[in-house]
Order: structure tokens, then C-alpha cells, then sequence
């Protein structure tokens, strides 16, 4: 997938004035948020879940390169093969020598952000293999040629109408007169042309939400069953999964899922949690006769022990996004890569560089909400300050912008400075808004009140506000 990160001012423009867009991001704004809220307040100890889930991450990064040996060690036990992939072009080829060993030329997928990371679909179909999304919201987007524009609603940017019209382009074989004006209609038409690819394919490749280095068993979580068949009726069982996924124990997967899908979807737990540990066993009624697994580095063991090491706690469950007024604002693909809301803002400088995504960290009000509901306790704002302090610290910011907080920097440093130029420029402000108590223009704020008033400050500065309610205080007088 090319990275457009670069253009995300002229990609929010695009989407602030995509009226199909607004009217979609409304409804996921509303859904999202109060369905967590209701899970979280069914649950009494959710937050202390949410203590010990970050404690078992924080113990398995630690100590990460031995539960992933570990986990190889019971993939192989099994009858299962691990392929370690340092690049995305590693994982890239391990997955098509997998499909040219068994002679696939279509593969079934469950959702995967990792796929999407690796821009999987893409060097498959070059490479003469089809493949095939299964999950609802994938699927569509495949037939739209586009991404997904959230982590787990990759179709959140879509109203059902928009659906119905991509149906009706791309299934021809179907009769022109069908009722497709319900969600139930789009979803048993999406059923009816996928049924038989499940038992077209040769191969099915899934994500992984949990790695367990116990017994090396692979866990997905999803609400169609989709998973269920890729992963059980191909001959072939491909999980791409990044290192981070891996966990010790089953016990600790299970508590982890405790806070997975109810900060996700605001459900108890997703409709299946699916445990898969290698092939099929003699006995066995169904299952793949191979079973593959390619752990995917792509970057992120350089994150191990920096500013950015605790980004690697994170379940994708998607709670920061459904929060995050920025995201509500402009979308999934506004962000221009993978990952998109305050995760993607920390993730995408992480795995692509900085110099191709500053936009990202720079596109947020720092309001805090999404570090409150992460249920990995992820300090997200923290994180983006660390990638604008190395955007400044490599001249990557625009001059204008770079002038502006040396100016402000020099200021700040002398204080007997800074309060004289405060007290003088602060009253002069005040005045010149008037009655108003606004500017409708200013010089240098062009970018603010090119798209809202900008609020006149207070006549005198905060420190002399300060030094007038110390002087009632002694005075005897209300503070």
C-alpha cells in the first residue's frame, strides 16, 4: 500500500467537504462510543483487566525473543512451520512459495491489518493469485479498489446505499431486480458469492490476534464465522502475524480478550474466538493438511526499549479512533497508510520514518481521550509529542512553523522578558477585539481564521491575574 501520509492537509480537506463521508462518520461516532461505555460500566473490574493485561504485554516485550522461540518451538511440535520475515518483502515472498508449493492460484482471507501492512492482495495478484476477501467489510472494499478506512470497519467510510450500488456493478450474474435496500439483503447477496470460493481455494490466510508461546496455538476474533472457514477448509493454513502478537500463556490470551472486544465493538466477547494449533491430526473431522505461520518484524523490534516501546502493547482493538474527534472529523483515509486515528499517528513514523507521516502526530487536540480508553493504558499523546520533538529536531517542519517556537523559545527562556513583552502585547490584543471579543482576521493566524474567529485573550496576562487573587487572599477578600 503507497503511502500517502504526505498529503494528509489536502486528504481532510477532501474529506471536511465529502458530504457521503460525514453522514458515515456520524453514525460510527455515535455507535462506537456509547457501546463501550455500557460494556466497560457491566464490568466492575475492567479496569483492573486493563492493569493486568498491560502487565502481562509489558512482560512478554521484555523477555520477547524467548517466547518467540518458545512459540516456534510448539508451531513445530505440532506439525506447523514458522517462517521469520525481517521485511515486508520477506513475508511477501514466504506467503507466494507457500501458494506456488501446492499450486494455488486463488486464496481465501480473513481480515488482517498486516496483510494490509505488507500490500499482500496487491503482490499476489502480479504474481498470478487471486485472493479472496471474506470478512463483509474487506470484501467491499476489494470490489471499490480501496483500503480499509478503520482497523476492525474496514467499510466504516460507506453508507449501506453505496454498497448496494457496488453490488449491483460488480455481481452481474445476478438478477438487476433484487431487493437490496436492507443491511440483512447486502449481507445474504455477500454470503451467496462467497460460499463457493471457500472451497475454490487451495490456501487461507489469516491474521492473528494472539500468538500463545505455550502451545503455539494462533487465536482470531471475529463476528461472521469467516475466519473460521479460511483457516479450516483450504488444504493450506497461512497465519501472517507481527512478533508483538505473542502472549505466554492461554490464560493470559483469555484475560486479554476480556478487554478486546468490549473496547472494541462493546461487546462481551466477539461472536468467535478461534484457537487454531497446526494441522489437522489423524482423527480429525476437518482442518488444513499444512499449517504456516510468518512472523513479520517490519521495524518493529527497533522500537524495543525507545519512546515508542509501549506502541507495541497495543490489540488494534480500535478505541482510540472510535474516541478521537480528529478521526470523527476526517476518516480512516485522510491518514494515508494502514493505521489510522492516534494509533496510526504513532505507529505509521514508527514503521515508515517520520520524514513520510509528520503530518500524523501533528493532526491531534492532545484532549486525552484516547490514552482513557485504551485498554492497554497506552500513552498515545506522549508518544506523538516524542515524534514532534524529533520532527523539530530534523528540521522537518515547515520554516514559518520552526521560526514561530524559536520565537517563542526566546522569549520563554528569559522570564523578565517574557512577562514584559506579555504585559504589552497581551492588553494591545484585547483591545483591537473590541466588544467582540474576536478576530475575523489576524496577520500570521491566517491558518485559524481562515476557518473560524479566533478569541481575543483577556486584558491582562495570566501571572498579573494571579498576583491580583494573592492580593485579595492577604487582603481578606474573595479569592
Amino acid at each position: 500500500m503507497e503511502v500517502t501520509s504526505p498529503q494528509f492537509k489536502q486528504k481532510s480537506r477532501k474529506a471536511l467537504a465529502d458530504e457521503q463521508l460525514q453522514r458515515a462518520m456520524g453514525k460510527a461516532k455515535s455507535g462506537f462510543i456509547g457501546k463501550r461505555k455500557k460494556a466497560v460500566e457491566a464490568l466492575p473490574e475492567f479496569e483492573a483487566l486493563r492493569s493486568s493485561a498491560r502487565a502481562i504485554k509489558d512482560h512478554t516485550l521484555a523477555h520477547l525473543d524467548l517466547y518467540l522461540e518458545a512459540y516456534e518451538r510448539q508451531v513445530v511440535a505440532s506439525g506447523g512451520r514458522v517462517h521469520w520475515a525481517e521485511t515486508a518483502e520477506d513475508a511477501r515472498r514466504a506467503v507466494l512459495d507457500i501458494c506456488r508449493s501446492v499450486g494455488a492460484r486463488t486464496v481465501t482471507k480473513g481480515k488482517s491489518m498486516i496483510t494490509e501492512e505488507i500490500a499482500l492482495n496487491d503482490f499476489l495478484e502480479k504474481e498470478g493469485v487471486r485472493p479472496v476477501e471474506t470478512d463483509l467489510g474487506e470484501y467491499i472494499i476489494q470490489l471499490r479498489g480501496e483500503h480499509p478506512s478503520h482497523i476492525i470497519g474496514p467499510a466504516l467510510h460507506l453508507n449501506k446505499e453505496q454498497v448496494e450500488e457496488d453490488f449491483r456493478r460488480v455481481h452481474t450474474e445476478l438478477p438487476q431486480a433484487r431487493d437490496l435496500s436492507q443491511p440483512e439483503s447486502l449481507l445474504g447477496e455477500a454470503r451467496q458469492i462467497l460460499r463457493p470460493q471457500y472451497f475454490q481455494a487451495d490456501v487461507g490466510i489469516t491474521g492473528a490476534n494472539f500468538l500463545i508461546a505455550e502451545t503455539g496455538t494462533s487465536i482470531i476474533v471475529t463476528n461472521e464465522g469467516n475466519g473460521d472457514l479460511t483457516q479450516t477448509l483450504p488444504r493450506v493454513h497461512v497465519v501472517v502475524a507481527s512478533i508483538e502478537k505473542v502472549v505466554p500463556t492461554l490464560e493470559d490470551a483469555s484475560q486479554i480478550l476480556r478487554v478486546l472486544a468490549r473496547s472494541a465493538t462493546g461487546q462481551d466477547m466477539s461472536v468467535y474466538t478461534t484457537f487454531s494449533t497446526g494441522p489437522r491430526r489423524p482423527g480429525d473431522p476437518d482442518g488444513p493438511e499444512e499449517y504456516h505461520v510468518v512472523l513479520l518484524d517490519n521495524g518493529r523490534s527497533s522500537m524495543l526499549g525507545t519512546e515508542f516501546h509501549e506502541m507495541l502493547r497495543c490489540i488494534r482493538c480500535g478505541a482510540c479512533m472510535n474516541h478521537c474527534p480528529v478521526y470523527h472529523a476526517v476518516g480512516g483515509h485522510a491518514y494515508g497508510w494502514v493505521y489510522p486515528g492516534p494509533m496510526g499517528a504513532v505507529l505509521t513514523p514508527s514503521l515508515v520514518g517520520v520524514e513520510r507521516s509528520g503530518h500524523l502526530p501533528n493532526a491531534s487536540t492532545f484532549c486525552g481521550r484516547c490514552e482513557s480508553v485504551c485498554p492497554m493504558q497506552i500513552p498515545l499523546p506522549r508518544m506523538m509529542r516524542h515524534w514532534r520533538e524529533r520532527e523539530f529536531e530534523r528540521g522537518l517542519n515547515p520554516a514559518t512553523q520552526r521560526f514561530g517556537l524559536g520565537l517563542w523559545a526566546f522569549f520563554a527562556r528569559r522570564p523578565k522578558l517574557y512577562r514584559l513583552a506579555t504585559s504589552l502585547t497581551i492588553p494591545a490584543l484585547s483591545g483591537l477585539g473590541g466588544r467582540r471579543g474576536w478576530f475575523r482576521s489576524l496577520p500570521l493566524a491566517g491558518g485559524w481564521t481562515r476557518h473560524r474567529d479566533l478569541p481575543a485573550p483577556e486584558a491582562r496576562t495570566f501571572m498579573q491575574q494571579w498576583r491580583d487573587r494573592d492580593t485579595r487572599k492577604q487582603d481578606g477578600g474573595a479569592a
